[in-house]
């Protein structure tokens, strides 16, 4: 028969060995838990930070893309127009410089052969001779007049236009149909379509 005493202290040998395992399983389950704790919350940060950055790259990115191509247009667009503007100041300033420049040189022929009747009528007393001076200095100033672009706006025996004519006279005529010019009272003038002076007209009205 097994001794009283040694089968007490033998069972508090497997009591204290049997905690022991359980104890050691307890910590291995334990940290095993952590553990999974632990990759389940590095699985869940990593999605967090992922999933926002792949949003950007679709989202943002063609945004931020598509303005600045239309800055870089709308900043070439500005800078084409300001110089087509300083050019086009400039042409017209030049237009306007030499344009007159050439016209007065033109001129200054007219006014050389003024000069040259005055002295030449000086001593003459022969109207004819006066008067062939004043043809000869006026053909030559409606000629420079001509080059330069002066046209006379037609009139007499024409049909009244508020655009070309100004009637400052009204007359009763059976002799021409309504509306149209019996008279030029005085010329008008013209550089290509835009009137510089409207022709003063008589317009016939029914008689």
């Amino acid at each position: 028969m097994e001794n009283p005493f040694k089968k007490a202290v033998k069972d508090v040998e497997e009591n204290e060995t049997n905690k022991k395992i359980d104890a050691v399983d307890d910590e291995a389950e334990v940290a095993k838990t952590d553990e999974n704790k632990d990759e389940q919350q590095e699985i869940n940060e990593a999605e967090k930070t992922e999933t926002p950055v792949e949003e950007d790259v679709s989202e943002v990115n063609p945004l931020q893309e598509k303005y600045d191509t239309l800055n870089n247009q709308y900043l070439r667009l500005a800078a084409d127009f300001d110089n087509y503007r300083k050019r086009n100041e400039q042409e017209r300033e030049a237009l306007l410089k030499y344009g007159a420049e050439n016209t007065l040189k033109k001129m200054l022929e007219v006014l050389d052969n003024f000069e040259r009747g005055l002295k030449a009528i000086e001593t003459v007393e022969e109207c004819d001779k006066v008067k062939e001076c004043y043809n000869l200095a006026y053909k030559n100033f409606t000629d420079v007049l001509t080059k330069a672009g002066l046209e006379t706006i037609k009139a007499e025996g024409e049909t009244f236009d508020p655009n070309f004519h100004e009637a400052v006279m009204q007359t009763p005529s059976t002799d021409v149909p309504e509306h149209t010019i019996i008279a030029e009272l005085q010329k008008g003038y013209k550089l290509g379509d835009k009137v510089l002076r409207p022709a003063l007209v008589n317009v016939a009205t029914e008689g």
